[in-house]
């Protein structure tokens, strides 16, 4: 990166988006085999679960169908419901097999693009070799800040769905319209909340890498450097989130369901809605650790590169020993 560590706290939105295309173009060569190696699985992997899911649900509701249509206790009746049985077991099979593998690239390629950018940052020798050899011991770290984030999303929409189910019974018998407003009300606080710890979710993975802190530490440090760049945040994740719902919306119908196309135009948009959602997650990777730089520089946290460079390559050397906060993180800098 170029820019002075003191400046980066006034990168806009459009400005941190401009430095993600300059360092994956600089450093094309390294981020196009990470891309090969793991998001472009990754990517694969959540558009072929699209097609095969719809396929399996398909076919469960036509037998549904037969089934609803076929006398009770008949062989063909008997037959069509092991049939369904069976279908829903491997639906459930196939499901569970995928958010295995999609969380096992997902770590994987956040620990690849995050440890790549950070060794730009500190102008470290990159090879592919020495990222591939850090991500098996990076994404520990990680894995433990997602399950405490996957407790706190879940803990979030449980007590989410209670207060809506007590807010609706006592409003709606009070008034219909006083119910529906409320429901509306909390519907948008809702998805407030939901963007809110996604955004600290993202962040939490910078810092799971990058300092001494994972897990509940690694949130809550998230929060702290989100305080005043919040809008920032927001913004970059919104327009992100919507390119990657239109991608999949556009594959959902021109591939998933795009029975009126020919073969051959299926298999094209197909290929082409999977090479602009491969792009669209390394940039949307890359652009997460700069956030992250962005917020400290904020914060005015000075990072010394040389022992964020010794923290990197502490990861090379085998076990992880962590640095302490003092010496990697922590130094702030005068304005």
């Amino acid at each position: 990166m170029d820019i002075e560590q003191e400046e980066m706290q006034f990168l806009g939105v459009f400005d941190i988006f401009k430095e993600a295309y300059k360092i994956i173009l600089t450093w094309r060569k390294i981020f196009s085999q990470i891309t090969l190696t793991l998001i472009f699985p990754l990517s694969l992997l959540i558009l072929i679960h699209m097609e095969v899911s719809d396929i399996l649900f398909r076919k469960i509701i036509h037998n549904e169908i037969d089934l609803d249509e076929t006398q009770v206790g008949t062989p063909k009746y008997n037959k069509l419901s092991d049939l369904i049985s069976s279908e829903w077991t491997y639906l459930w099979l196939f499901k569970a097999a995928y958010f295995t593998f999609l969380l096992i690239f997902s770590l994987l390629s956040t620990s690849a693009v995050v440890y790549t950018v950070a060794s730009v940052f500190t102008a470290r020798e990159l090879s592919f070799r020495k990222v591939m050899s850090v991500v098996p011991k990076v994404w520990k770290r990680l894995m433990v800040t997602f399950l405490w984030t996957f407790l706190a999303f879940f803990a979030y929409n449980v007590v989410a769905m209670i207060l809506l189910i007590v807010v609706f019974v006592i409003m709606g018998a009070v008034s219909y319209y006083l119910g529906i407003g409320t429901l509306v009300v909390l519907g948008v606080s809702y998805v407030g909340g939901f963007i809110y710890l996604s955004l600290v979710w993202q962040l939490a993975s910078v810092v799971s890498v990058l300092e001494d802190a994972r897990g509940i530490q690694a949130m809550n440090k998230s929060k702290a450097l989100m305080k005043g760049k919040m809008w920032t945040a927001i913004f970059i994740f919104g327009i992100l989130t919507v390119l990657s719902f239109a991608i999949q919306f556009a594959f959902q119908k021109l591939v998933v369901h795009g029975w009126s196309f020919g073969e051959v135009d299926r298999i094209c948009y197909g290929i082409l809605s999977l090479l602009v959602f491969v792009k669209l997650m390394l940039f949307g990777l890359v652009i997460q650790t700069i956030l992250y730089f962005v917020c400290k520089s904020f914060h005015h946290e000075n990072i010394d590169k040389s022992a964020l460079s010794d923290h990197l390559e502490v990861y090379l050397l085998g076990e992880y020993v962590p640095l302490k906060a003092k010496d990697v993180q922590l130094e702030h800098f005068e304005v």
